[in-house]
């Protein structure tokens, strides 16, 4: 059986923050329908992909999953289960905001298979919170992770943003602080990046907001390091930081070059070297959805080349790139002909290389973009 992670998509949102370039929409309208069509996309592709593989991970994210009530999300779960062969120890996540929850609801999460929440805090400073547009306190965003743990989950992420407009070091460390004081097993903490087509673009574009430079935020990203691995968290990818045994199973599917189905608006599958993606557009998914049974908009199958780049794009963000699987899979002659620029990395102490893999130390880590750059 094929190890395989399962995403869905699930687009509704009570509010559009500013900086995000996720397909979401603040409406009430269709959320049936939308459901009705998820469920038939689910079962056209059980049809096609179900025989040989296992669900290891299923992953609600949006949008807020959690805004739906609690038998609409039960029956995608169900109509999962039903449709494909799920692992008895599947990882189950849902998306979370603090402003779209309440402890009887935790509970109910729990209670319908959910063992994995992934929670929107993005900070615990009220200044940052208004800049951000979040709609939660620094208080509600306490009281979740909280609430989450006492309703039962031992797995529970949170999200940061650093090197906003006038973050100071001190502002970021009080975030990190409060996040290690909190229950938390799995922290990820993204840099503010601007996105194309976002509110928050454009108030740079007007002059309206100034961001931070790069060495700045390259302090930033060094000084959560230090901090997060002194308290026992273990980075296990660029961004991603945990508690031992606490690896988020179904990011490393995508870390690992695993394949994975993604259903719902503007979804993204990888299959045996190919992917296909969504259309984004609501209306456009449900007829689509309804009409021929799933609802793709464009594909693309990977040439060895392209392969052979994401593989080694995805292993340097993440644990580093094994040396015998890469020459299983690709051959060895790209190793060798970039043995020179690898040397360079390690005399810089950006790279550590064994006889068992390549991988990027702190220092890498800070300038991995420029050095996947250079290499591919």
């Amino acid at each position: 059986m094929k190890q395989t992670a399962l995403y869905i998509h699930i687009p509704f949102c009570k509010h559009k923050c500013i900086y995000c370039d996720f397909y979401s929409i603040i409406t009430t309208d269709n959320i049936n329908p939308f459901l009705s069509a998820l469920k038939k996309e689910i079962e056209f592709y059980s049809n096609q992909y179900s025989d040989d593989r296992i669900i290891t991970s299923i992953f609600l994210g949006g949008g807020t999953p959690s805004l739906m009530d609690i038998d609409y999300l039960n029956e995608i779960l169900n109509q999962i289960n039903k449709n494909f062969t799920v692992a008895d120890n599947v990882e189950t996540t849902i998306e979370t905001n603090p402003d779209s929850i309440s402890f009887e609801k935790l509970k109910e999460f729990r209670n319908i298979g959910f063992n994995r929440i992934s929670i929107g805090v993005q900070s615990f400073n009220e200044d940052e919170l208004k800049f951000l547009t979040r709609i939660h306190s620094t208080d509600a965003a306490i009281k979740t992770v909280e609430d989450a743990n006492k309703a039962g989950f031992e797995n529970i992420n949170i999200d940061l943003i650093f090197n906003l407009p006038k973050q100071t070091k001190e502002i970021w460390i009080n975030n990190l602080n409060q996040a290690v004081s909190l229950p938390i097993t799995h922290i990820s903490t993204y840099s503010l990046i601007l996105e194309r087509g976002t509110i928050l673009n454009k108030m740079v574009l007007d002059g309206k907001v100034t961001l931070q430079d790069s060495d700045y935020d390259a302090e930033l990203y060094s000084t959560t390091i230090d901090f997060l691995t002194g308290q026992d968290f273990k980075q296990y990818e660029v961004s991603n930081f945990c508690r031992t045994g606490f690896e988020c199973r179904h990011n490393n599917a995508y870390w690992k070059y695993q394949d994975y189905l993604s259903f719902g608006t503007a979804a993204h599958s990888f299959v045996n070297g190919k992917r296909w993606w969504n259309f984004s557009s609501l209306k456009k998914y449900i007829s689509e959805i309804n009409n021929k049974g799933s609802a793709v908009r464009n594909f693309e199958i990977l040439t060895k080349e392209q392969k052979l780049n994401e593989y080694v794009m995805l292993s340097l963000r993440s644990k580093g790139l094994n040396k015998n699987e890469f020459t299983e899979k690709y051959g060895s002659a790209w190793l060798i002909e970039k043995e020179d620029y690898f040397s360079k990395l390690i005399e810089n102490n950006f790279l550590e290389n064994n006889s068992e893999s390549i991988k990027l130390t702190k220092h890498g880590y800070a300038i991995c973009d420029e050095i996947i750059k250079n290499l591919l």
